[in-house]
């Protein structure tokens, strides 16, 4: 498929309530997706490239009198662009963890190195268990800052984007019986 021909994302519902969370009481442009269309979408979208566009086609049986295209759109953006900013914020606090984590680890890391120094004067089996077991313990305390900058930020980013994308896509609403 050429990159600018968007992936299609069909979802087929009886009502337009059921794209929604019955739960929250909010207006229909505010509301949240239901927890299942919601994973169907996401899911789906994940499914693709990130950096290609979706688009979502909603198949509904019972078409109300009004087109609720306009409304569905405006819902489908604002919860993913919602999700996209909760996203942003769970990767800032990651990424601000990691530099706490980083800190704390490198003056651990520097306290152990200087005791090793410290003990490296006793010749006898002790210090050198003390020696090694300072070494290990200041580069364990390496590990989480590591392991932040290293792996956990990409999934979270990747989310993000993914639900960037699907707060831009195109969001059609069809009739069950057309194509």
């Amino acid at each position: 498929m050429p990159a600018d021909t968007p992936h299609r994302i069909e979802l087929n519902l009886r009502t337009v309530s059921q794209l929604f969370n019955s739960m929250d009481p909010s207006p229909f442009h505010d509301k949240d997706l239901d927890r299942d269309a919601d994973e169907f979408i996401v899911s789906w979208a994940a499914e693709y490239p990130v950096d290609e566009p979706v688009t979502l086609r909603i198949h509904l049986e019972q078409w109300p009198q009004d087109d609720p295209t306009p409304m569905i759109q405006a819902a489908v953006r604002n919860y993913f662009s919602y999700r996209a900013k909760l996203t942003a914020l769970e990767l800032h606090r990651l990424l601000r963890q990691g530099r706490a984590s980083l800190i704390t680890g490198l003056l651990f890391l520097f306290a152990c190195l200087t005791a090793v120094r410290v003990a490296s004067a006793g010749k006898s089996a002790w210090t050198a268990y003390l020696r090694e077991g300072l070494t290990i313990a200041g580069w364990v305390a390496m590990w989480r800052p590591m392991q932040i900058y290293l792996y956990d930020w990409w999934p979270i980013r990747r989310r993000r984007q993914n639900f960037t994308r699907l707060a831009s896509m195109d969001v059609e609403v069809v009739p069950k019986a057309a194509g």
